[in-house]
């Protein structure tokens, strides 16, 4: 094994027998389903000695064996950058409108502007909860989709927006235009959503998915588009593009999930129509319910101008 990874192996328990692999992965080994399903498709995964599909079940004395590459730290660097507003400032929180084209944090394969490393160039002290690169970073926001978010300051904020994240307890909302009339007009898509089989860089509804649910309903309906609410009650990534491009009404300019390209070089736009307008919770340090909005970005606002005008 390369000295770059760390090589563990483990029996099976009787209380794991008929689990999936990548299911008892997470729960020997402390590693998320996705990290699980990662190291499965690249074979560093072995069950007595040979290699495995990530939903094969696993036999009780099994022998387990795991090669995980040692993940370079991600670093942190701190820069301004143009475009980020801050929405609200106290002691535990900060609020920030997020526009498109930033990440919240650094990851492998981004080297573009972060939200966090914006906040440590401008000065602001932030909960050291959390991976280093992603410290009192609580919820997420697609580099391409703008809007409201929060970031915890306090260990305190941390621990309690943490859990309202979990326990769904934040209310999200969010607008999106959509290609075409969703019928009916206002519903709920309950579809398990998984990374996709092909291509690793999307996802899918798929039966094997985490449990995944949205709400929408229409604001707007135009010659080719519809504008929506939407309100989600789980945060999967890429929840609301993969659930409006499974009911065939993607994003306006999501190429990325089947929207028409024709449409999106009509309207102008070079990204998705998605936008995090809305976020209320419980304040952690006073108990009040706040909300923090967001207005639409100019490259969403003129598109949405010209489907408003027949496009």
């Amino acid at each position: 094994m390369s000295t770059e990874s760390e090589h563990r192996v483990l029996t099976v328990p009787e209380g794991l027998a008929g689990e999936r692999v990548d299911a008892a992965m997470a729960r020997l080994f402390g590693l998320s389903r996705t990290r699980a399903a990662e190291l499965i498709a690249a074979d560093l995964v072995l069950v007595d000695g040979g290699t495995v599909g990530k939903s094969d079940r696993v036999l009780p004395g099994a022998v387990l064996e795991v090669s995980i590459p040692r993940v370079a730290q991600m670093e942190l660097v701190p820069e301004i950058v143009e475009g980020i507003k801050i929405i609200h400032d106290d002691d535990s929180i900060v609020v920030i409108d997020k526009p498109v084209g930033v990440a919240v944090h650094p990851s492998p394969g981004w080297s573009g502007p972060t939200v966090a490393g914006h906040l440590a160039g401008a000065g602001f002290r932030i909960a050291t909860s959390g991976a280093s690169e992603r410290q009192g970073i609580v919820q997420r926001l697609d580099v391409g989709t703008s809007g409201v978010m929060v970031i915890c300051k306090s260990e305190h904020a941390y621990s309690l927006l943490k859990n309202a994240f979990r326990n769904r307890t934040v209310d999200k909302t969010y607008h999106a235009l959509v290609q075409g009339h969703p019928d009916p007009l206002e519903g709920t898509v309950d579809a398990p959503i998984a990374r996709h089989p092909r291509y690793d860089y999307k996802f899918a509804v798929r039966a094997d998915g985490r449990h995944s649910v949205t709400h929408y309903r229409t604001l707007e309906a135009h010659r080719f588009a519809s504008l929506l609410e939407v309100h989600l009650e789980t945060g999967r990534t890429h929840q609301i593009r993969v659930h409006m491009s499974a009911l065939k009404h993607p994003c306006v300019g999501d190429l990325t999930y089947g929207a028409d390209p024709v449409l999106a070089r009509r309207v102008g736009l070079e990204r998705q129509w998605l936008h995090a307008v809305r976020l209320g919770f419980e304040h952690p340090d006073s108990g009040d319910y706040v909300e923090y909005e967001s207005g639409y970005p100019d490259d969403l606002a003129h598109a949405l101008e010209i489907v408003r005008d027949g496009a």
